[in-house]
């Protein structure tokens, strides 16, 4: 019912998302490219439950790799397009268009396809999900008490997108910068924060639903400690080398020089909010395994409150840059409404000693680490500035020369071990990590 209605009433939606675009021909195109779209909200919403069912039984491969089919199959598309292969559904450039018109056909392809994974992978795992007619039963009532704060939390989120969208829309290009910079920042954010939060629930539901306290705190603290080792230096090497990540990624084509050096700086922006997004999938799990979804909501209003204050406030002084500003200063509300409101749950919402001892350890390596980037720029710059695919090449060779400085820095101030890499590489060989 909500992707008919949507379809239907598209053009009103592309207004609160893209009001910028009145007038010229990219309304009408986000029009018809939307109304294909949106198909793949009915897949997605079936695959993310399926998704779910797995994941609580404590099986995350199948949910994990589904998101790979979207790539693989936009690509392909893509690359059939660029041959002048597919359809034509909007006006306008030639093979704009048609690249354009494949991406919508792949999304909706890939959203079968995603289904179609883990919907098998739940019937071998003896889930047989057949459709049958609901019946409303006290545990169905249970569960939409608690999944409807859940569900509008996550609307807030979207909410968020769509100030960032709408303060973007009015200044040209500024749409595009913040999208290649919110890749670059989501990479980190989808494959550590949000992987980690998904296998963080189900373990700390079941610790404390049998009063297991210290595991509690335990499976939250390495989560943490695990999140930030990753998250931080990545973080880092956002704000560090952002011109270069964005030169070699994007610059090519109608993807120019304004556009890298405005693309980097919103590079940076979110990378100031990193952390903060990455700690927001490890801390709402405390809330979410004590079935407690009310308060994430309310916290998520007062944040998207915040988001439109700076965004739309600055817009006027600033630009464009102030939508990204009003994201990273809305995710450090949001993770300081999360920790504050987590200190009456007790000792299984805070980080033990060696976790705290650590935190800061994994900050000093990774400064380290940037001021090695920010020395590996110079070092590395006659391919980084080459012409030809030697970019890439020096790119890949700034960002190991980056991993060996942060290894050697984590090392020596004890930010992690070397029989702590060697055991977790041991549980994952043996099959106990999936």
């Amino acid at each position: 019912v909500f992707a008919i209605l949507a379809t239907i009433f598209m053009p009103w939606l592309v207004l609160v998302m893209d009001s910028g675009y009145v007038g010229d021909s990219r309304f009408d195109m986000a029009v018809t490219l939307g109304r294909i779209v949106f198909i793949y909200i009915i897949f997605i919403s079936l695959a993310a439950l399926v998704s779910g069912v797995l994941n609580a039984s404590g099986r995350f491969k199948a949910a994990a790799a589904a998101p790979i089919l979207l790539n693989i199959i936009l690509i392909t598309l893509l690359m059939l397009a660029n041959v002048g292969v597919g359809p034509v559904f909007v006006d306008g450039d030639a093979q704009g268009a048609r690249h354009g018109s494949m991406m919508a056909i792949g999304v909706v392809l890939a959203g079968i396809a995603q289904l179609a994974l883990v919907w098998v992978a739940a019937k071998r795992a003896g889930f047989n999900l057949t459709p049958a007619r609901p019946k409303w039963t006290p545990e169905l009532r249970k569960l939409a008490i608690i999944a409807a704060p859940a569900a509008l939390a996550g609307g807030v989120v979207q909410i968020n997108l769509l100030i960032g969208r709408q303060v973007a829309s009015f200044y040209d290009g500024a749409i595009a910068w913040l999208s290649y910079a919110a890749r670059l920042y989501q990479l980190p954010l989808g494959v550590v924060g949000i992987a980690i939060g998904i296998v963080l629930l189900p373990d700390l539901s079941r610790r404390l639903q049998a009063g297991d306290t210290t595991g509690g705190q335990h499976a939250l603290s390495r989560a943490a400690e695990l999140s930030l080792a990753l998250a931080i230096p990545a973080s880092v090497a956002l704000l560090v080398i952002p011109v270069t990540l964005v030169e070699v990624l994007f610059q090519r084509g109608a993807f120019d020089v304004d556009d890298t050096a405005a693309t980097a700086v919103a590079c940076a922006v979110y990378g100031l909010g990193l952390p903060a997004f990455v700690l927001q999938k490890v801390v709402q799990p405390l809330y979410f395994a004590r079935e407690d979804t009310k308060r994430p909501f309310y916290y998520a209003v007062a944040a998207m409150v915040v988001n439109a204050g700076v965004a739309i406030g600055l817009s006027p002084f600033i630009g464009f840059i102030a939508a990204a500003i009003g994201a990273t200063i809305a995710g450090w509300a949001m993770l300081a409404l999360l920790w504050f409101g987590a200190r009456g749950m007790g000792d299984a919402a805070r980080f033990d000693p060696s976790a705290r001892s650590r935190i800061w350890r994994i900050c000093v390596a990774s400064a380290l680490m940037g001021g090695a980037l920010w020395l590996g720029q110079f070092l590395f710059s006659p391919f980084i500035e080459a012409d030809n695919a030697f970019k890439f090449l020096g790119l890949a060779l700034l960002i190991l020369f980056g991993i060996l400085a942060y290894t050697i820095a984590g090392f020596a101030t004890k930010a992690f071990t070397k029989a702590e890499i060697a055991s977790a590489l041991r549980r994952k060989s043996n099959g106990v990590s999936d």
